[in-house]
């Protein structure tokens, strides 16, 4: 069966970075990802989640297509909510080194459970 394009531009996508057109100038970026899924490892039933970003710029900007792509790499993975969650935030603070960072991974209730990750580097704890 041949891999469909969306499929395999997920399959390769890679985080990009642009230069920050105001490095001298803190300014909030927000980033909404509502439609984020991943595999629990325990069940193997999907979790999703709205996932937001908010950082303050260095040097370097997120390119949001990269992102968008990138985040789809998550739906098939068999990956608990705290470690997808980490996960992002150090791979954006890895490729950006912002001023401050902060993803939250707000996961849709199962089993009557409704979990929030939270990081951010406030509270950075590595």
């Amino acid at each position: 069966m041949q891999m469909r394009h969306g499929t395999k531009l997920i399959k390769e996508s890679e985080l990009i970075s642009w230069d920050n057109p105001c490095p001298d100038r803190d300014y909030d970026v927000n980033i909404t990802f509502p439609e984020f899924t991943c595999v629990c490892p325990e069940s193997g039933y999907p979790d999703f989640a709205t996932i937001k970003i908010s950082y303050v710029p260095g040097r370097k900007v997120v390119e949001l297509k990269s992102l968008k792509l990138w985040l789809n790499r998550f739906r098939e993975r068999a990956i608990s909510h705290e470690a997808s969650t980490n996960e992002i935030y150090d791979a954006l603070k890895e490729l950006l080194e912002p001023r401050s960072l902060e993803v939250v991974g707000n996961f849709n209730p199962r089993g009557n459970v409704h979990t929030v990750i939270r990081v951010s580097s406030n509270s950075d704890c590595r």
